[in-house]
């Protein structure tokens, strides 16, 4: 168990969970207009997402450049998400 956790594999499989779940809100909102609309759902998906490879990346000893980058990306994705909140 600490191998999971030393290495990043245990954020590997949380990435699995939260792709498989974008993939049936996606398809359950594409075949029945319910749930939670792709716009106001990947945004804040992809925003943990990469708050997640920032702590694999860092987990797995790949330098601070890209743990900046996935942090960067996750804070536009966030930045994307309030902005479309807001404007409602």
């Amino acid at each position: 168990m600490a191998d999971l956790f030393a290495r990043g594999r245990l954020v590997d499989l949380i990435l699995i969970v939260v792709v498989i779940e974008a993939a049936f809100l996606l398809l359950y909102w594409r075949h029945s207009r319910r749930g939670i609309a792709p716009l106001d759902l990947l945004p804040n998906l992809c925003a943990g997402a990469f708050l997640l490879l920032a702590l694999r990346v860092t987990l797995a000893g790949d330098g601070w450049i890209s743990a900046s980058a996935c942090l960067m990306a996750a804070g536009l994705s966030h930045l994307f998400d309030l902005w479309h909140r807001w404007r409602r």
